[in-house]
């Protein structure tokens, strides 16, 4: 990594501002994924140091996803321990490695892009869902998974209703006016203004719920919110405290299916997220620079398996934090690094002052990331370019909701491949009813998936007609439909049938044996 003074200045302001944006979304991903803060915290050093600096990419963050907290919090409520889930963050990391050295960093382009909204979309409804009670200051809230369909008689959608029947007012009033500054921090006229730029919206609405709760304290004690509301960090004495606070993988449940079905899931969707970050982030890099995909799945590979280790949750490359850094002003990666350092400071010397945090607030920071997510303008989209590709992408978003996130994606997949499947038969030939018999054009490719449809479009041609076989567009037709073909024209004299095949002189090579003996047309 070549460093200028010129770089490590606009570098080091770039850091402040991702700082100042990821450190209330590492404690809101914490919370939202029922995990002790400090575990969002620590994601957050160890995506910005560790992967900082074995990425090849100049700008984007790592750090907790928002998208993973529904994996994370359904994992954490079945799984024995939380030490027990750390397994499965480290063996995902080892599942990245693996993704990279077998140079699977394109594996995104295979997924259709109906499944990845979908799954992204379900990702933000369940995100609103599990920060209602969080925002309204519902202490009852049952956690658990994300799954509609549990065996408890509680989920988090049970939670959702229940809280809004028993809000906390001043729980209810700080994370209302949190998400006020939010919303008006996204208006143009404010983003436009060159002040607003230097004050991260999220920095913001969680100063002012700290002065709010505290305006609580003096004028409205009832209001004031404490214990379980608030944020709650260890505060070490001595920094070297901090590492005899750390949680550590539980090994001897490594064994446990649940531990491998959570680090698959967790592998696949935080590889996804991460390619797809990436994608958008080289986008709208200023220098067009390009990130080498399978080497970014190692660096994720890596973080994860230190992420794991140290008892921080799962990291991927989060988009919200990137696109701060590029604003920001960012040149390279040192912006990356330098902003994990700060997040390690604040957890050694700042941990009073963050827990003054109130919940509601950080909770605000997701209920709008989620919207994001899953916004009305989403659905409408997808439903403008068709019904096949609204229903798979609503089909995935079900599947989501009424089952996890690995299954959702699983059923959107070969809901996918059906659809592709029944597309290629639709197109594999088409049957024209000519004066003088009938015309059967071939498609550019013709896979043996359509072996059953053409079979039975030629058993169905009438005795005693003519048939012209046109494959003058046909680059490639497989063995089984050159054999079907060849045993219809075998047979088709006996029935009174005439086959002739048209080909393109030149450019299409005689794919029928049969038909050399019966008769071939060359244009």
């Amino acid at each position: 990594m070549r460093i200028s003074w010129r770089s490590l200045a606009v570098d080091f302001s770039a850091s402040i501002a991702v700082y100042l944006v990821a450190l209330p979304l590492c404690l809101g991903v914490a919370v939202a994924s029922d995990a002790n803060p400090i575990a969002g915290i620590i994601a957050g050093i160890v995506g910005g140091i560790v992967i900082g600096i074995l990425s090849k990419s100049p700008l984007s963050v790592s750090g907790p996803a928002a998208g993973l907290t529904a994996i994370v919090a359904a994992a954490i409520g079945m799984l024995p321990s939380y030490e027990v889930f750390m397994v499965s963050v480290v063996i995902a990391g080892m599942f990245q490695l693996l993704f990279g050295f077998l140079k699977a960093g394109q594996i995104a382009d295979f997924i259709p892009n109906a499944v990845i909204k979908g799954m992204l979309a379900a990702i933000g409804l369940i995100l609103i869902f599990k920060q209602i009670p969080y925002f309204l200051g519902y202490h009852e809230y049952p956690g658990g998974g994300e799954s509609f369909i549990q065996t408890t008689q509680k989920n988090f959608y049970t939670g959702f209703i229940e809280a809004l029947l028993h809000p906390d007012t001043g729980a209810s009033i700080i994370g209302l006016s949190a998400l006020s500054i939010l919303l008006l921090f996204e208006h143009k006229r404010v983003k436009s203004r060159p002040l607003f730029r230097f004050f991260p919206a999220a920095l913001m609405a969680v100063l002012a719920g700290i002065l709010l709760n505290h305006f609580f304290s003096i004028c409205q004690k009832t209001w004031q919110l404490k214990g379980g509301h608030l944020v709650a960090l260890p505060v070490f004495e001595k920094p070297n405290l901090l590492i005899s606070s750390l949680s550590f993988p539980d090994w001897k449940e490594w064994t446990h299916p649940q531990v491998w079905e959570t680090a698959i899931t967790l592998a696949i969707v935080a590889s996804l997220e991460t390619l797809l970050s990436i994608e958008a982030v080289d986008r709208i890099d200023p220098e067009r620079r390009t990130t080498p995909t399978n080497q970014e799945l190692k660096a994720q590979g890596v973080g994860n398996i230190v992420s794991g280790l140290l008892g921080g949750l799962p990291v991927t490359s989060v988009i919200v934090r990137s696109s701060a850094n590029v604003n920001a002003g960012a040149y390279s990666k040192l912006s990356t690094i330098i902003h994990g350092f700060l997040i390690c400071i604040s957890l050694l010397f700042f941990p009073k002052w963050l827990n003054m945090i109130p919940l509601s607030c950080l909770a605000a920071v997701l209920l709008l990331t989620g919207y994001k997510l899953a916004k009305p303008a989403l659905f409408i989209s997808m439903k403008q370019k068709g019904w096949i590709q609204f229903s798979l992408f609503l089909t995935t978003v079900l599947a989501i909701l009424l089952t996890d996130m690995l299954k959702g994606i699983l059923v959107g997949i070969i809901v996918g491949l059906i659809i592709l499947v029944r597309s290629n038969f639709k197109r594999a030939i088409f049957i024209i009813r000519k004066e003088n018999g009938y015309l059967i054009q071939f498609s550019k490719k013709v896979s043996f998936l359509n072996k059953g449809i053409i079979k039975r479009a030629l058993a169905d041609i009438p005795k005693n007609t003519y048939v012209l076989l046109d494959v003058t567009k046909s680059d490639y037709i497989d063995p089984d439909i050159i054999e079907s073909v060849d045993d219809f024209i075998a047979s088709a004299e006996q029935q009174g049938i005439r086959v002739e095949v048209q080909y393109n002189a030149g450019k299409t090579k005689p794919f029928f044996n049969q038909s050399l003996q019966k008769g071939s047309i060359f244009i």
